[in-house]
C-alpha cells in the first residue's frame, strides 16, 4: 500500500542547486543539493542535517565506525537561493520564446539556470 500523498512533477529544486533550509534542525545553512528523491519528496542538501551513522567493517571500509552523514530533507522546507542576491526567493515559471518552461526568481524575476 503506497501512503504516500504527493504527486510526482515538477519541482523548484534541481541537483545542483543552492537551497537554504528554512525549518527544522538545520535551519538558515545553505548548501547545494547532492540527490532529490522525487518520490518521497526529500532531498539531500551537503552540510546539513547530519548524521551519526554506525558503519559495520566492510570490504569498502574495513574498519568500520561511526561516520557523520547528510539525511535527507522535505522539500517544503528548502528554498532556492537567487545566484544575482544570494537570498532565497519563490519560484515561478514561463515560457521562454521557443515555448520552454523556465524558473525564474519571484523577487528579482531573473531566470534561473
Amino acid at each position: 500500500m503506497n501512503t504516500n500523498n504527493h504527486k510526482v512533477g515538477k519541482f523548484h529544486i534541481k541537483k545542483g542547486d543552492t537551497v537554504k533550509v528554512i525549518s527544522g534542525n538545520s535551519k538558515g545553512k545553505t548548501g547545494t543539493v547532492l540527490t532529490v528523491n522525487t518520490e518521497k519528496y526529500r532531498a539531500i542538501v551537503e552540510g546539513t542535517n547530519m548524521i551519526t551513522k554506525h558503519v559495520k567493517p566492510s570490504a569498502t571500509s574495513p574498519n568500520g565506525g561511526i561516520e557523520k552523514r547528510e539525511a535527507s530533507i522535505h522539500l517544503s522546507n528548502l528554498m532556492l537561493v537567487d545566484p544575482a542576491t544570494g537570498e532565497a526567493t519563490r519560484i515561478g515559471r514561463k515560457e521562454d520564446d521557443k515555448g520552454k518552461l523556465q524558473r525564474y526568481s519571484k523577487k528579482t524575476g531573473e531566470i534561473i539556470k
